[in-house]
């Protein structure tokens, strides 16, 4: 697994060739009448990682920001609204919750293509093995505690107060989603079926807990969505929040603890290994961790998070799938990613079938 980790380490980190053009000159005008400080002249590299959106590094002489922008060609409705990450990335910024800092946004498509936003650039530590063994055995554990306190920190946020009472629908929220992904995942004929896929959309819609909360939930916070410190166990930035909205508190941690059954050459996760032996807190203290922060004696129906989290990560993989078949994934490694759906949907239906 250490192999996997690097090899998708080594795929996503640091930047490479543009592979989503954009205007430059364009950008840098935007830039200098928007961004306080900014002064060309203007080098733009791509990032390797981001699935979804392109990313970009802006570098002049004297900072570095980070710009987000929506992909080339045909979308999904709702899909790909960067100009939805910067709202709750600057409602964010006051909270406990580390967040990069928004320094502009746009939504004039004619400037580099489509709408997009700048935000400060933040340096650490992103770790894309969720065993961290690039950490010494003994710090590892405090590297999981340190997610452990920024999700809960998270679900903690008071969402009026910081103005996102309108982020999302509150309540219904597995209902919601469940036909979200589903009529996604049936709608997209060119990147086929799925015999676990299928029984997942039937099965999940009755299995539904008892039972409603509700707070900004990311939708992806994965050890490889973190920025660490560069020498402390410590989270700087929390990126990536494409799927945020409002939602219910325990699909987002149990999205989050999958890393624990997760198999670490599909995304970040120690899936088959023992915990214990890396140095990690066991998946059953790592969830009392969060009850406790939280103010939860305990988590019932973990199998359904569980499965329901894993259908949701496989519907977005059968997406990635889709836009390799159109020609408009714009990830090099996207056509891997694709080749996990089968696995993703066979884990699901194993949680599925645990519940039964």
């Amino acid at each position: 697994m250490a192999d996997a980790a690097h090899d998708i380490a080594a795929a996503n980190s640091g930047t490479g060739e543009i592979r989503v053009a954009l205007d430059q000159a364009a950008l840098a005008d935007w830039l200098a009448a928007n961004v306080p400080g900014f002064a060309g002249p203007l080098e733009v590299a791509q990032f390797n990682g981001g699935q979804s959106n392109p990313t970009y590094r802006l570098r002049t002489p004297g900072a570095l920001y980070v710009l987000r922008r929506k992909p080339p060609g045909p979308l999904l409705k709702g899909a790909h609204d960067v100009l939805r990450e910067a709202r709750v990335l600057s409602a964010l910024g006051p909270t406990p919750v580390p967040v990069p800092q928004v320094l502009g946004t746009c939504e004039d498509e004619a400037v580099i293509g489509s709408a997009f936003y700048v935000m400060a650039m933040v340096h650490g530590r992103i770790f894309w093995d969720a065993a961290f063994e690039s950490v010494p055995v003994e710090g590892r554990a405090a590297c999981y505690d340190a997610m452990n306190q920024t999700i809960a920190a998270l679900h903690s946020v008071d969402i009026d107060a910081v103005g996102l009472g309108s982020y999302g629908r509150p309540g219904n929220y597995f209902a919601r989603q469940i036909g979200r992904w589903s009529t996604q995942y049936l709608d997209d004929d060119l990147a086929g079926r799925d015999p676990d896929m299928d029984a997942l959309v039937e099965w999940l819609p009755t299995a539904i807990p008892d039972g409603d909360e509700t707070s900004v939930v990311h939708g992806d916070f994965r050890c490889d969505n973190l920025i660490f410190h560069p020498s402390e166990p410590r989270i700087l930035a929390v990126l990536d929040w494409e799927l945020s909205t409002l939602g219910h508190p325990l699909a987002d941690f149990a999205y989050h603890a999958m890393m624990y059954r997760m198999p670490g050459d599909i995304v970040a996760g120690i899936g088959g290994r023992d915990p214990v032996a890396l140095g990690l807190p066991t998946e059953r203290d790592y969830i009392a961790a969060y009850c406790q922060r939280t103010g939860r004696s305990g988590i019932d129906d973990w199998d359904f998070y569980l499965a329901f989290n894993f259908f949701r990560l496989a519907a977005i993989i059968h997406g990635i799938k889709g836009r390799v078949m159109r020609g408009t994934a714009t990830n090099a490694q996207a056509r891997e990613r694709a080749k996990a759906l089968p696995r993703l949907s066979a884990l699901a239906r194993a949680a599925m079938e645990a519940c039964r």
